[in-house]
């Protein structure tokens, strides 16, 4: 079991991270193809060279994106506020003491810096919580190999929180903001989309739990959201993939597609469900907030965006029982 005593147990939120500034959008792209879980760019010895070189090719498009959702990505600026929000809520207890970290895949702050600062204040008890609930190698895998190479020759009791995808507090926090944006529909008739965040096919085909996991958060909260106090039942719902870049096959169908073929069908309105994402970015702030909403408009479609779980009361919630029961499985050593 966890101490009891005055020392200060850490708990760190693993994230993508993302550029804090137009300059960082080229730094930050080359982190992410660089990085081979996610993509193999020929030969380990070429995965570099070819990173600089795509992340030179895109960046001028990203920076656009960028500008239109303020300059920056919200990430940091979220993710800070979601472990702010947490220390304070896990604190509120007498018997442990918490200190919440953030450590970021791609971009500031880098994993590595963050353990130094761990070690820096002396903590030696830590809890690591992956902040995407569905697992894949490409996102939680990555993370936490890089976590585990930065901790090589450090002294800590760590448990890992890698997935969580039918966590009962997270899925009656995604119920909330469902229910809300469907309240918001006014008793209009609607279909309900989830947009969650592609992979290659490859990676399921090799045996990665993310599409499942996916799956099986979407059933979970359907469910949810037929019981009290929601009540809502017979809804009509989908799942589509967004995100995906370069020539690989990807998750599908693409939410452009799906949004072609709805207007088709005559869905006049439409309720997106960023559902593999627990904060805002560029995916919600550009891809659905303006491009998917520029092409639903243009196919008759009304189209809302359910709300990111960002700080949530119910989400800090769910993040601090994710805790407290990890909490119990560290064992002190004497």
């Amino acid at each position: 079991m966890i101490s009891r005593d005055n020392e200060t147990v850490g708990v760190v939120l693993l994230n993508l991270g993302g550029p804090d500034s137009l300059q960082a959008v080229r730094p930050f792209l080359y982190n992410l193809f660089s990085d081979r879980d996610i993509i193999r760019l020929g030969p380990s010895l070429v995965q570099k060279p070819v990173a600089w070189l795509i992340s030179m090719l895109r960046s001028k498009k990203a920076e656009v994106m960028y500008g239109h959702i303020g300059g920056k990505s919200p990430i940091l600026d979220i993710t800070t506020a979601q472990a702010e929000a947490l220390e304070q809520s896990l604190n509120k207890g007498p018997e442990i003491n918490f200190k919440v970290y953030i450590g970021m895949r791609y971009w500031c702050p880098f994993i590595k810096d963050t353990i130094q600062r761990i070690a820096d204040d002396g903590i030696r008890q830590l809890i690591v919580l992956s902040l995407y609930p569905h697992y894949s190698k490409a996102t939680t895998g990555s993370s936490v190999a890089d976590f585990k190479k930065a901790i090589t020759g450090e002294d800590f009791q760590i448990q890992y929180i890698e997935q969580w995808p039918d966590f009962p507090p997270y899925i009656d926090a995604l119920a909330e903001l469902v229910a809300d944006s469907i309240s918001e529909l006014k008793g209009n008739e609607f279909n309900l989309l989830y947009s969650a965040h592609s992979l290659p096919q490859s990676f399921i085909d090799e045996g990665d739990p993310y599409l499942d996991q996916v799956k099986t958060t979407i059933e979970k909260l359907n469910m949810r959201l037929s019981r009290g106090p929601y009540n809502i039942t017979g809804l009509k719902s989908l799942l589509s993939f967004q995100s995906k870049t370069g020539p690989v096959k990807w998750l599908e169908p693409s939410t452009e597609e799906t949004i072609i073929n709805l207007s088709k069908a005559g869905c006049k309105n439409l309720l997106v469900v960023p559902i593999s994402f627990v904060s805002d970015h560029i995916e919600t702030l550009y891809e659905i907030d303006i491009l998917y909403k520029e092409l639903a408009a243009k196919h008759g479609i009304n189209l809302l965006r359910c709300k990111a779980l960002n700080t949530s009361g119910k989400f800090i919630q769910a993040m601090k029982e994710l805790v407290l029961a990890s909490a119990g499985h560290i064992n002190r050593q004497s």
